[in-house]
């Protein structure tokens, strides 16, 4: 488990501290996906990539078998269309070597995580890494499992381990913590109108009833 504090100020993520691990994201593991809409876990784990880039917090893509199991979806591999996922033979992220030599050359330790299947690829990693002095947070709402129970009794027993669950929403507001942040606003604005369901669509019609009320004061 691991050490560092669990609560304080110092336990919220800041972009300059974390790194993100993107775990299987693939047609496969998305056919069984049976703990949540998957449409909604392709909605965020394509808005926490998108708020990622936006922070310039590191993110590494992986994918098992992806001769078999597909590419990673194509939302999530356009936001860094640059970079080629670790493709894995290990069902356990952690325990391929080049996938934690490239967390490690970040020189973060708060490692964000989230992926298909929550009970087995995204566990397995929280729990060795957690257990290796990382502070680890898991993305719940962008990971999925074969069935609910499966989903809700992984995220238990990461907990358990000292694993953190949070939600993509909650991660992006921490990292950008202060509405003095200007240069981040635009681009997390679009990244909440795109993926940010109600909290979006609230946003946008706010936005409308602003511009109308600036053109009527112009009369």
């Amino acid at each position: 488990m691991s050490n560092e504090a669990k609560s304080g100020l110092q336990a919220l993520l800041t972009p300059e501290e974390s790194v993100v691990v993107l775990i299987d994201h693939q047609p496969f593991q998305f056919a069984n996906l049976n703990s949540h809409e998957p449409t909604m876990v392709v909605n965020n784990v394509v808005a926490l990539a998108k708020a990622a880039k936006v922070f310039d917090v590191p993110t590494i893509l992986t994918s098992v078998l992806e001769e078999r199991g597909g590419y990673l979806i194509k939302g999530l591999q356009d936001v860094f269309p640059e970079q080629k996922p670790i493709n894995r033979t290990l069902i356990n992220t952690w325990e391929d070597e080049r996938v934690v030599d490239a967390v490690k050359a970040t020189g973060r330790k708060k490692l964000i995580i989230a992926g298909l299947w929550t009970e087995i690829c995204v566990a397995m990693p929280a729990i060795q890494a957690a257990g290796e002095g990382f502070e680890v947070f898991v993305v719940t709402d962008a990971s999925g499992g074969a069935s609910k129970e499966a989903h809700d009794m992984a995220v238990q027993r990461m907990v358990q381990a000292g694993v953190v669950p949070i939600t993509w929403m909650a991660v992006a507001s921490e990292w950008q913590r202060d509405w003095a942040r200007e240069k981040t606003i635009p681009a997390m604005t679009e990244v909440q109108l795109q993926h940010g369901g109600a909290t979006g669509v609230a946003f946008s019609w706010e936005t409308q009833l602003l511009a109308a009320g600036r053109a009527g004061n112009d009369v």
